[in-house]
Formats: structure tokens, sequence, C-alpha cells
């Protein structure tokens, strides 16, 4: 028997039969649950590493500039190059000089070149006249350059008010550009945070702790107990030299890791980071050598408390 077009066009156009159309679902329901396991999955990865770079870059950065700081403790320096304004005679005088910014009482400075150079120590400053004992006489323009380094530029321990495991106290022209600072580094545990406290050698007084010179803000402590900063000393005469000093720092990511639902942790440390122009003025007490050995300067002790 010959079907009607009519029949042929119903059954065409019929579609799934319910059974099917649920089969269906299920299936697509199926592979869509699993593409977003996936995705759900490799979103909590990218989480997970991007947690982790961020916590390794801060504390990075943080430990290099540290090196680097605790490297340069100690130098002594005069901004720009500062020479005799009048001529000056043997024994102990007053002279003028191009700038005295940056000299203290105590110090010890090069005078004139050649023959007619000696390091005379300073025994008053006063707004651009100094004074010290010589034991040559000097004409007008002769150079005058701060030499050696700074006994304490790493503040011992041992030291009134000195550096300890959790604040490590340094001083000197740290950035290389004729200027001094002093530095304080505060590990502070409890909320979590690293301070950096700068300010210039001879300022009147110590800024505060604030959130403005916070360097790390997610530190917590280190395992075993272990301190944030350790200290190898040397003593030669009155001095006590740091001439190295170990760095440990522990930080935590900013937010709890969503596969583990833990905050990660990472610790680094540097052992054996050597102030070096600490470690050259102890090689020079080493040998008797001490016309190169700074003091500490009265606002630097003022400084520390």
């Amino acid at each position: 028997m010959t079907r009607s077009p009519t029949f042929h066009r119903a059954h065409a156009e019929s579609g799934f039969s319910l059974p099917e159309l649920l089969v269906s679902v299920m299936v697509l329901v199926s592979v869509i649950g699993t593409v977003t396991s996936l995705l759900l999955q490799m979103a909590n990865a990218h989480r997970t590493v991007w947690n982790r770079t961020q916590m390794h870059s801060a504390v990075r950065g943080a430990t290099e500039l540290l090196q680097q700081e605790v490297g340069q403790a100690g130098l002594v320096a005069l901004p720009g190059a500062p020479t005799l304004s009048a001529a000056v005679a043997t024994g102990t005088q007053a002279v003028i000089v191009s700038s005295a910014s940056g000299m203290f009482v105590g110090e010890q400075l090069s005078i004139d070149t050649g023959s007619n150079q000696e390091t005379v120590t300073l025994t008053a400053v006063a707004g651009n006249q100094i004074t010290a004992a010589f034991t040559g006489a000097h004409a007008a323009g002769a150079t005058i350059i701060a030499v050696g380094g700074f006994a304490s530029g790493i503040v011992p321990a041992s030291t009134a008010n000195g550096s300890t495991g959790s604040v490590l106290k340094l001083f000197g022209d740290v950035n290389g550009d004729g200027n001094m600072v002093y530095v304080e580094y505060t590990c502070n545990t409890a909320n979590h945070k690293l301070y950096r406290n700068v300010m210039p050698w001879n300022v009147g007084a110590k800024p505060a702790l604030s959130t403005a010179i916070v360097l790390l803000s997610n530190i917590v402590p280190n395992p075993n107990g272990t301190p944030c900063f350790t200290y190898q000393t040397a003593i030669v005469g009155a001095n006590t030299y740091v001439t190295d000093v170990a760095i440990t720092l522990t930080v935590q990511t900013q937010d709890i890791d969503p596969i583990t639902r833990q905050f990660q942790t990472e610790t680094k440390t540097l052992l054996n980071v050597s102030p070096r122009n600490v470690f050259n003025v102890w090689e020079l007490a080493s040998i008797g050598a001490t016309n190169r050995i700074q003091p500490m300067p009265a606002s630097v002790q003022a400084l520390l408390q």
C-alpha cells in the first residue's frame, strides 16, 4: 500500500521521543558538569599559583633590599667635595670649610693630598667651622675626605639599645649617594609586619612606626622560633664589630589557598650577609691601624633610643 505524502511529512517532523530527549539532556548535563569542574580546578590552581607568586615576590624584594643595605652599612661619606676655605697652621686650629655637612665630633678626616696629607680628628663642629689638631700647615682649597668606616655600622647588640633578634639597626651611606642615613628594620610577627624606618643620620627625632613604612605585611614567626636577625661579631680593643648578619623571614599568602583551605607559607633565609665596610675596618683594627675607624656619631646614639 502506498502511504500518502501527508503521512511522510508528519513522520519527518515528529522529532525526538521523550526518552531520547531525557537521555540527551543527561548526557549534556554530564558534559557541562565535567567541563565546569575542570574550569573550577584550573581557576583554583591559578589562584594558588598567583598567591604563591605574590608572596614570593614580596619576600624576595624585601630580602634583596636588606642584603643591599646591610652590605653598605658602615660607609662614611661627605656630601659634595668640601675644602678648606682658609689656610691653616700647625697645632689646634679652628678653620672655616666650604661645607661641614656630614661632619661630626670625633670624625677622622683626611686633609690635603700628597706629602701634605694627614688625618685629623674633629673636636668641634659649629656651622661651617671645624676644630682639630693639625700636625702640618695647609693652604686654602686643600681637599677634605672622609675615610674608613664605622665600627658600629651594624649596631651591635652589646651597645646600649643596640640591635636585637627582631630589630636590626644600621647606619652609613647605604645608598652610595654621599648622604648618610640611619635605618631600623623591625620584625613584628605579632601584627605580621616588617617595618623599614629610614631617616637622616642627624635627624632630631625618630619617626614612629606606621603603615607608611611597612615593607612586608604578612610575616609570621619563623620555624623553631628562629629570630629574624642573628649576628656574628668580633671584638678588637673597645669595639665590637658585626662581621656577618643572618636574615630569616617567614611569610604567608594574603589569601587562603582555595585547594588546601589553609594559608601557604615560605621561609627565606640569607646567611652570612657581610657589611663590607664594617668588615674592612675590623681587618684594619686587627693589624693595629686605627686612623680609619670612625666612631658612632652622637646623633645616631640618640636615635637608638
